[in-house]
């Protein structure tokens, strides 16, 4: 089944012929690119990576890096989500005004370089999700062909280990927005605080780790393995956070869980899932 799925994708590639990658350097976007670059060849993909105030600095090394073991054309250019009307308001419309930014830079990018298309990392899970920027790509005609291919989060992980790709195992990775409770303000200051502490949490060898943050407090998700090593050094992380800018911290008995703050969205049931669902096919 994984064969074919990955035949598939190749297939959606080749009848592209020519692509921008919107490249993060995460799980998806990184096996996308080795598999668009694998497929087409160098000319005919480009990887673009968006630099901006939710984009920490060790992710933007880790993507270059990245382009340049997989052989892509890499361009980097400077984004600035605080800028964009309606974003740092930081309600459940956050992440389409913020993908709408991303591919009103990239689709010009596309034009002016003569490529076909852009394409992005959206995979199959993410269709079971409240994910307001496929909306966004839906409008700009932008492409997610994982998801097209039908292919799954552990099933990329499963193929990039067999590509050798360092990414097959990286721990999943949001903007540092999605830290942010919604309905609080995005501004600099709490993106500062989210990527201090969660750089310096990573310090402790914790692999995977969010510090949701709802106005004074850092809920912090990790995995349930890695529990633990938090309660082990909980005075020195409370210290540590309080320095940072927090007044309480707390440790999330539950674990992380990707996209926890979605829980505060309207959605009650499987009916208005659907529903919203019906806006992006």
């Amino acid at each position: 089944m994984i064969i074919e799925k990955y035949s598939k994708l190749q297939e959606i590639l080749r009848e592209m012929e020519t692509v921008v990658v919107a490249f993060s350097g995460g799980v998806d976007s990184t096996f996308l690119l080795k598999v668009a670059v694998d497929t087409l060849g160098y000319d005919y993909v480009l990887a673009v990576t968006a630099d901006s105030e939710t984009y920490p600095s060790s992710e933007l090394l880790a993507a270059k890096e990245l382009a340049k073991r997989i052989g892509a054309k890499h361009q980097v250019i400077e984004t600035s989500e605080l800028a964009i009307p309606g974003y740092t308001e930081n309600d459940q419309n956050r992440c389409y005004f913020c993908k709408s930014s991303l591919f009103d830079h990239l689709v010009p990018i596309m034009e002016e370089r003569g490529f076909n298309n852009v394409i992005y990392g959206v995979i199959a899970d993410d269709m079971n999700e409240f994910r307001p920027g496929m909306k966004a790509a839906k409008e700009q005609g932008v492409r997610g062909p994982l998801q097209e291919a039908n292919l799954f989060k552990e099933e990329i992980r499963e193929l990039s280990r067999e590509f050798d790709l360092p990414t097959w195992n990286k721990p999943s990775f949001a903007c540092l927005s999605s830290r942010i409770a919604y309905g609080e303000k995005i501004t600099i200051d709490k993106l500062t605080k989210v990527d201090k502490a969660e750089a310096y949490l990573k310090s402790l060898s914790i692999r995977q780790v969010r510090v949701r943050t709802h106005d004074e407090i850092a809920r912090i998700e990790v995995e349930k393995t890695d529990m633990p090593l938090v309660l082990q050094h909980h005075e020195e992380i409370s210290k540590k956070l309080q320095q940072f800018g927090y007044k309480y911290v707390s440790l999330d008995l539950v674990g992380y869980q990707s996209g926890s703050m979605n829980k505060a969205l309207q959605f009650s049931d499987k009916d208005d899932l659907k529903s919203w669902q019906k806006t992006i096919s």
